[in-house]
């Protein structure tokens, strides 16, 4: 059988706010967070992303009232990061309404969390995060919102985390965060062909191209940002040109692409 891959709204918030920039820097304002999120989903996504991009460098949890009211307003799933920094915080916001909880910089930290949140939470609850950026012919896992360096090989850490219990691994790539130049295909076909859980494409989004390429690669889900809060992308219509390539996408309304109608008919 194959998996349908999915389409994720990713909102960067900050002081409350969705906020975009480039590489993790010269962010500028992209609305309300609830009001987004509820659109999004609206729109056809298939799971909602909230990172709380400044929680880990302020040293405090994400704001939980704040994910409370995105939960209430969705019918699709919920993943929030930011700020983990233990179980108690998971459960925190796993209690407030999220479906799944992603890790970083605390698991970098102590990678025996990534097991203790599995066992506690389940697998199905626990996405690690990794800001990966290209160092030589591999790349190099940074941590506290790419401020800081690891030296860890990203594919080595990738094998370790899912190892340790991760059910789900988001990626993003510094060198294209914002740019809307492509995901680094390289990267994902990279993580996903070492690991045996769902790989999460993010950074680089700029096109229809940009997100069948790296499906295609091997990512299982595609996150979106910048291209969807400025209006570049939709995803009604993006979703119905990737059923058109042939990628199993879940629609956003029963009414059947030519290729399945072309499918059908044998």
């Amino acid at each position: 059988m194959t998996l349908r891959r999915r389409i994720i709204a990713c909102l960067d918030i900050t002081h409350g706010r969705v906020v975009k920039g480039t590489r993790f820097t010269d962010l500028v304002d992209a609305g309300d967070p609830v009001e987004l999120a509820a659109r999004y989903a609206a729109e056809g996504a298939d799971e909602i992303t909230i990172l709380d991009i400044g929680a880990t460098v302020d040293a405090r949890p994400a704001l939980i009232e704040l994910i409370g009211r995105a939960a209430a307003a969705l019918d699709v799933p919920l993943a929030v990061g930011g700020g983990v920094r233990s179980l108690a915080d998971a459960a925190a916001y796993l209690d407030a309404g999220a479906d799944k909880v992603a890790v970083n910089s605390a698991a970098l930290r102590d990678p025996a969390l990534v097991t203790q949140l599995a066992d506690r939470l389940g697998s199905q609850s626990v996405v690690v995060a990794l800001d990966v950026a290209r160092d030589g012919p591999g790349w190099r896992v940074r941590a506290v919102a790419a401020t800081e360096e690891t030296g860890l090989d990203a594919v080595a850490w990738a094998t370790e985390a899912v190892e340790r219990g991760a059910g789900e691994l988001l990626v993003t790539s510094i060198d294209r965060d914002g740019t809307r130049a492509g995901y680094d295909l390289d990267l994902n076909r990279a993580i996903a062909a070492s690991v045996r859980v769902p790989v999460i494409a993010s950074g680089g989004a700029g096109s229809a191209d940009d997100v069948a390429h790296v499906l295609e690669a091997g990512a299982s889900a595609a996150l979106l940002a910048s291209t969807l809060h400025f209006g570049i992308l939709e995803i009604e219509s993006l979703k119905r040109d990737l059923a058109e390539r042939g990628l199993s996408i879940r629609l956003p309304s029963a009414v059947p692409t030519p290729r399945e109608v072309a499918a059908w008919l044998g």
